[in-house]
């Protein structure tokens, strides 16, 4: 099989471009109003946000990679970074590294892509991981670099990337490219077909020893950042490890052709769901934050520290609702006073109770678009 980098048209990628009129239109105006509703917000609820979905993506795009880190760690090395706490607890690489990377592309998503700032991503990312042959620069090693699988004692190659000899060569004409698409660049591409092209072409190439997904996701919305002239804080590594198996399906088909339509249109739509996502974070925190205006000096200590934790698990919940043995677990109340306790936030209209006995859930009253 001969893949993508190997045919004679490589890099230089087609696609129709009148099948992502409408999603690009979307996206631009779907940015404005993101923007606009974070209006809405108060600098400490703009601040907690920005935390919140920064730290998501830092955790979901490690997910991707079959790497599982602590929320609270991530989320507190993400604000130290950020100046919001002065201090962070000790963290184990793998959770300083993706959020320095994170909080990195925050701070530096206008600036154009360089050998440096992808080596320096490198180097946060995967810092202490002491067996990399090639930390912190493009790979050298002689060995094929190929992405595979086992099932059954059979090896399956999903692709091969171009060998390392090539590396220095690729990653330049990458970067000149990416420059010149930008809205800087004199050959400027659509929000979503760059951003879609960039993910492709990245990892295509596969210029790391490791790392090169999460690398790749990063620059993906570094590209549509700069399309915006601001952050987007989608949820983008949200929806792809949502459905995993359908981002890994789209990959290897595009692999093998450099025509991209519809790499494009899977991409373009998950950019889409991604931003609808963090439309509706935004509205479940304006719905946290009156919630507890209205309910304040009418809750014990128990009931708000339930409340804060069910607000924690986002705009999906608990999977299942929360049931009273939840809430004495999170509490350390006994079962009487949790089923006091939920009886009187179902009174107060913070919570609704679905089922019977030991059945009974709860969910927040919230209400979202």
């Amino acid at each position: 099989m001969r893949w993508n980098w190997q045919k004679p048209d490589w890099p230089n990628f087609s696609y129709d471009r009148t099948q992502l009129d409408v999603m690009e239109a979307r996206f631009l105006y779907d940015s404005g109003v993101l923007f606009g509703a974070f209006k809405h917000l108060t600098d400490s609820e703009t601040s907690q946000l920005t935390v919140e979905l920064i730290s998501n993506e830092a955790l979901k795009t490690s997910a991707i990679e079959g790497e599982y880190l602590n929320r609270e760690s991530v989320q507190s090395s993400i604000r130290h970074q950020l100046g919001l706490e002065a201090d962070s607890p000790p963290v184990s690489p793998a959770e300083k590294g993706i959020a320095e990377l994170m909080v990195n592309l925050y701070r530096t998503f206008g600036e154009p892509l360089t050998h440096a700032q992808l080596f320096l991503w490198h180097r946060m990312l995967l810092q202490g991981r002491w067996h990399l042959q090639d930390w912190g620069r493009y790979r050298t090693h002689v060995e094929l670099m190929q992405v595979v699988s086992v099932s059954m004692n059979e090896i399956k190659v999903h692709f091969e990337a171009p060998p390392s000899e090539q590396m220095a060569e690729e990653m330049e004409r990458f970067l000149l490219w990416f420059n010149q698409t930008s809205t800087d660049g004199g050959n400027r591409l659509p929000a979503l077909i760059r951003a879609g092209i960039t993910h492709l072409y990245f990892v295509s190439i596969h210029p790391f020893e490791d790392g090169n997904g999460r690398i790749g996701r990063a620059l993906a919305e570094k590209s549509l950042a700069q399309s915006v002239g601001q952050p987007t804080l989608i949820a983008l590594s949200y929806q792809i490890e949502k459905h995993k198996k359908a981002y890994y399906n789209a990959l290897a088909q595009a692999n093998r052709s450099n025509e991209i339509t519809a790499w494009l249109l899977y991409f373009g739509q998950t950019i889409l769901d991604a931003q609808a996502y963090t439309k509706l974070r935004i509205e479940f925190l304006i719905e946290k934050t009156k919630l507890f205006d209205k309910l304040r000096d009418h809750l014990n200590a128990r009931q708000t520290k339930a409340l804060l934790r069910m607000f924690g698990e986002g705009p999906e919940g608990f999977a299942g609702g929360l049931s009273a043995s939840n809430y004495s677990g999170i509490t350390k109340a006994s079962k009487a006073t949790a089923t006091r306790d939920l009886q009187d936030l179902v009174e107060k209209g913070a919570l609704v109770k679905i089922g019977d006995r030991k059945s009974t859930r709860y969910y927040l009253a919230v209400r979202l678009s």
